[in-house]
């Protein structure tokens, strides 16, 4: 039955080309283990014990993929490529093999604590005898094994060969480019049948490994082999435009909110030892701007045609799910350095200063206001007109966190008073973004215009992005995809603005964007919403780590 079954297959379809991985790939969020070409098989588990007892015993993630090919890129280029674009931190290698020319190559990052001779040494004895051998299975087992013996100084031992299969995924139902595979995919679906697929599955591990489930975004992927990722279905365009407004949203928020720690972070530790994770949040800012950029892209110039709108679509959510993993994976680390569980006391005593500096702070910018609305009223004062009050709202909010952090310590709940002590940090870090935003609209009304055209047009910009910045920063629970993409697009105006006519677009976009998220937080409000939104008690990470606190 079976080998008929692939007898009407070999009839009705057409031979296709060779199939090659594209380039770069999406890890499984899942696993340390990527095998889009079934080269494991039973010896996976195998694989996932070495890689275990590597990071047990030094702390580093081994990722291991395995692919048909390197699409005529040389294995280092491709692994690096894979490597940035998972976001792949200082402690986190990469080990790309492809089977079918039977090559390999590692991504290290310089300060992943192994000297490139290690790397060649490990490369040498412990990987390429078992690519040369077809033993994939023991290229993973011998790396991980290698770079635990250099790492204590031990000598690199060769591996017990075991060849495998000496072309996995050779048949060609591996997918490659879709241009590949679509075809073949239909034709599979045409020889199936009488099989059941279950389109309701199929969906799901699509909108999976798009990075979203009906909830909330996963940012997961997945790579099934051969015909079982063909049979499953494509998501339909809508539903895949919605997951990419979530993952817009989810991702956008992971960025925020650890920046925002990495204030806390940086104060407390210094600048050099916050170092990493400031470059993680820039690496995670590019991702998400590049992600923004394709979305605004979309919404402005309309492509009719399906394909090139989900291979955007499809970007969008790639682009968030690198930027997820790389703020994830540096989480654990972060938490050792801010120490919220280790030292809260300390931590309590510095946030209830903070909220003591933040009260007077407040009372002037109110002052300023009353004074300047005299003799000066306008819309542009109407725009930070509630400001004081919504500041002292967010004052209020800390306070009552704080004393519940406290009380909290007092009756030996640690775990309770951390979650209470983030949630007043955020609240005075929103109540002070309140606050500025305030003395800078009270100094840009007082100070002399420019005499310059362009000066001053860039000026009014920057008010006018700054506004809507502190908008969404501030009710950012309730804000959706279209004010954060069109706010990502006033800031990239501004940055390069020179002229008249890109300030006056800069202004558009703000103005847009303050103008959606002025929607979406009425509708929230009319539907029950959150009155001060964006207090969760979330901190540094992505999507798979940020809310660890509340759990």
């Amino acid at each position: 039955m079976v080998s008929a079954f692939f007898a009407l297959c070999a009839l009705l379809l057409p031979a296709p080309p060779p199939a090659h991985a594209d380039t770069p790939l999406d890890l499984d969020a899942a696993s340390r283990v990527t095998d889009t070409v079934g080269a494991l098989g039973r010896r996976r588990g195998r694989v996932e014990a070495a890689l275990d007892r590597l990071h047990a015993a030094h702390h580093i993630q081994l990722y291991v993929i395995y692919v048909h090919d390197f699409s005529g890129r040389s294995g280092t280029k491709w692994a690096d490529a894979t490597a940035d674009r998972n976001g792949l931190g200082p402690q986190e290698l990469l080990l790309a093999v492809a089977t079918n020319p039977r090559m390999f190559a590692v991504s290290a990052d310089k300060d992943s604590g192994l000297r490139k001779d290690q790397l060649a040494r490990v490369a040498a004895i412990a990987i390429a005898p078992a690519v040369r051998e077809h033993d994939w299975a023991g290229a993973a087992v011998g790396a991980a094994d290698g770079y635990t013996a250099v790492l204590r100084g031990e000598p690199v031992r060769p591996p017990a060969i075991r060849p495998g299969s000496r072309d996995p995924g050779g048949d060609g139902l591996v997918p490659g480019e879709r241009s590949t595979w679509m075809p073949v995919a239909g034709g599979a679906a045409l020889c199936v049948g009488g099989i059941y697929v279950c389109t309701r599955r199929g969906r799901a591990a699509r909108r999976r490994r798009a990075g979203v489930t009906r909830d909330r975004p996963v940012l997961a992927t997945t790579t099934p082999p051969g015909l079982a990722r063909l049979a499953q279905p494509l998501t339909p365009l809508p539903e895949l435009d919605a997951e990419a407004a979530l993952n817009l949203v989810a991702t956008d928020e992971a960025v925020r909110t650890s920046a925002e720690e990495m204030v806390f972070a940086t104060a407390h530790r210094g600048a050099q030892a916050t170092r990493p994770f400031t470059e993680a949040v820039a690496y995670a800012r590019g991702e998400l701007a590049d992600a923004f950029r394709l979305r605004l892209r979309l919404d402005e110039t309309p492509h009719e045609d399906a394909d090139v709108r989900r291979q955007a679509l499809d970007e969008i959510c790639s682009r968030c799910t690198s930027a997820n993993r790389r703020l994830d994976a540096e989480s654990e680390a972060f938490d050792r350095l801010r120490g919220l569980r280790a030292d809260p006391a300390l931590i309590l005593e510095r946030a209830e200063t903070a909220a003591r500096a933040l009260a007077p702070r407040v009372g002037a910018a109110e002052a300023a206001l009353t004074a300047l609305a005299r003799c000066r009223a306008g819309p542009a004062l109407d725009l930070v007109a509630d400001h004081p009050a919504r500041a002292r709202e967010r004052l209020a909010f800390a306070d009552a966190a704080l004393a519940e952090a406290r009380s909290a310590l007092l009756v030996g709940s640690p775990a309770r008073a951390v979650t209470s002590l983030r949630t007043a940090e955020v609240a005075l870090a929103q109540g002070r973004a309140i606050t500025s935003a305030a003395l800078r609209r009270l100094h840009a009304l007082t100070r002399t215009a420019p005499a310059d055209p362009a000066a001053r047009a860039v000026l009014a910009a920057r008010g006018e992005v700054a506004a809507a910045e502190d908008y969404v920063a501030t009710h950012r629970g309730a804000v959706g995809s279209p004010a954060r993409t069109r706010l990502a697009a006033a800031g990239r105006e501004l940055a390069g603005a020179t002229t008249v006519t890109a300030a006056l677009r800069a202004r558009e976009l703000a103005g847009a964007a303050r103008a959606l998220a002025e929607r979406d937080v009425a509708g929230s409000a009319e539907l029950g919403g959150v009155v001060l939104a964006g207090l969760l008690p979330a901190t540094f990470g992505g999507g798979g780590t940020r809310a660890r606190l509340t759990g």
